[in-house]
């Protein structure tokens, strides 16, 4: 009788101490060192290196697709850039020829350069027209002994050339000398491909 009421707290004991331990230690175990958890952190790891990966990739794709566009973008550019260095050039030979052409009286010849609506302005504020215009250049009276173009340049615009410079020309009119130092801007355009002189203006330069 008075072994009876110990034998369930010994069976306790015995049966649910040792038992709860290892319960306890194998969830430890189960949740930290098994091969499952082990693989489970691998593959976490192989996630997080596919994910850098593939920014990576991605990052690369959009610099290289930058490139390419800058690339096709500028392509553009260099025809036009010739064809600006062209026309400069061909507007600076037209300079040229129009000052030799003048000081060899070779007014007709000049005259096909001459835009119909050609207008010109003297030193004194006088203008005229390409009709009057042609009729001073081929006055009699007139002798051209030299013409000087220097520091000229020439500003494009599409289609129009800006033109300035220094002028210099010397000679005789009515037997009286001359000797003219200006300054002067003359504006060119292209029509149905050839350039026509549309403007002149010729200034004394202050001193």
């Amino acid at each position: 009788m008075t072994i009876g009421p110990h034998r369930p707290v010994q069976g306790v004991g015995e049966t649910q101490g040792p038992s709860t331990a290892l319960g306890m230690t194998g969830l430890r175990v189960f949740g930290a060192g098994t091969p499952e958890a082990g693989q489970r952190r691998s593959d976490e790891r192989n996630l997080a290196g596919d994910s850098w990966n593939m920014n990576n990739l991605s990052d690369m794709r959009q610099k290289r697709l930058l490139t390419v566009a800058l690339v096709l973008a500028a392509l553009p550019l260099a025809p036009v850039r010739a064809q600006e260095g062209s026309d400069a050039a061909e507007v600076r030979t037209l300079e040229m020829k129009i000052a030799d052409w003048y000081k060899n009286r070779q007014i007709q010849t000049f005259a096909s350069l001459l835009d119909d609506d050609f207008v010109i302005t003297f030193e004194d504020g006088s203008t005229y027209g390409k009709t009057g215009y042609l009729s001073y250049s081929a006055s009699s009276s007139t002798s051209v002994e030299s013409v000087e173009i220097s520091e000229m340049k020439v500003r494009m615009h599409g289609d129009t050339a800006i033109v300035i410079g220094v002028y210099h020309e010397k000679g005789t009119d009515s037997r009286q000398a001359y000797d003219y130092h200006d300054r002067f801007t003359d504006v060119w355009m292209k029509k149905g491909g050839k350039w026509r002189l549309i403007a002149a203006h010729y200034a004394v330069p202050t001193k």
